[in-house]
């Protein structure tokens, strides 16, 4: 780490500033666990197909082309950093994006990197 005083653009308090209203520790890992999670093309993809239509397994089945254990484990790693919900309808679990924060997030990306290949 380089010595404060061998620059001239710090502003301590500014940066103090800055730093008082960074999320706290578990904050970061809990934002970092999501993101982790959504390097994971099968996953990401079943938020957007999410987004577009609440599915049961066997209709996230027949859209990605899967298998029901792979798609299953997906669906537990997304329940358990909640974003997506599930919900019995009758004999079926029907899954569907946990919040608007999710639907957000999902939406911002799609458009930064529409915005970007244009």
């Amino acid at each position: 780490m380089q010595d404060d005083a061998s620059c001239e653009r710090v502003d301590k308090d500014a940066i103090d500033a800055i730093v008082s209203h960074l999320p706290d520790e578990d904050a970061i890992l809990r934002i970092s666990n999501i993101f982790h999670a959504l390097r994971s093309k099968p996953r990401l993809t079943t938020l957007y197909l999410l987004l577009e239509k609440d599915m049961c397994v066997c209709e996230l089945e027949h859209a990605l082309g899967m298998t029901q254990s792979a798609i299953s484990h997906n669906l537990r790693t997304l329940r358990q950093l909640d974003l997506v919900r599930v919900r019995k309808d009758g004999r079926f679990a029907v899954y569907s994006v946990a919040d608007e924060h999710v639907r957000a997030l999902l939406e911002l990306s799609r458009s930064h990197v529409v915005g970007c290949v244009q």
